[in-house]
């Protein structure tokens, strides 16, 4: 398993990693920045790599 970690204050609220990783990220109906689902991923991690790669924010990342 491989800890996922987001940064809400540097979240520009594209939405890229909720629709390419629906599983661990969504946004926030209030101010639109990304809400972590899960803060593992497991056999799907390549799923969570694309999405920290698509963020244009660099607000998504692995510990």
């Amino acid at each position: 398993m491989v800890k996922i970690v987001a940064d809400r204050e540097r979240c520009a609220g594209s939405g890229m990693c909720a629709l390419t990783a629906p599983a661990y990220f969504d946004q926030d109906d209030e101010d639109g920045l990304v809400l972590l689902l899960a803060d593992e991923a497991g056999d799907d991690a390549g799923e969570v790599a694309d999405a920290v790669q698509l963020c244009p924010a660099a607000a998504l990342g692995f510990a």
